[in-house]
């Protein structure tokens, strides 16, 4: 895995490198997810093929918890 760098601006903005929008197919109004992990952030572009990958990994219950759960720590912050 190569590091790619990029410099976040005063008002908080970022450029994804050109080589990941064109692998990770973030176009021009791609929405993206962030998230937080350990102190690692996590940008995910939320795309069709993104959404089809998710098919199922919420089976067993649980996933109404999970949101309300996501729900209360962001109102936390």
């Amino acid at each position: 895995m190569t590091a790619e760098k990029a410099v976040v601006t005063s008002k908080g903005q970022l450029v994804i490198p050109a080589r990941l929008r064109k692998r990770l197919k973030i176009k021009k109004g791609t929405v993206v997810a962030f998230s937080e992990d350990n102190g690692r952030l996590i940008l995910q572009p939320v795309t069709p093929e993104w959404i089809a990958s998710l098919k199922g990994s919420l089976k067993g219950g649980g996933a109404l918890e999970y949101l309300l759960a996501e729900r209360k720590k962001d109102r936390e912050l």
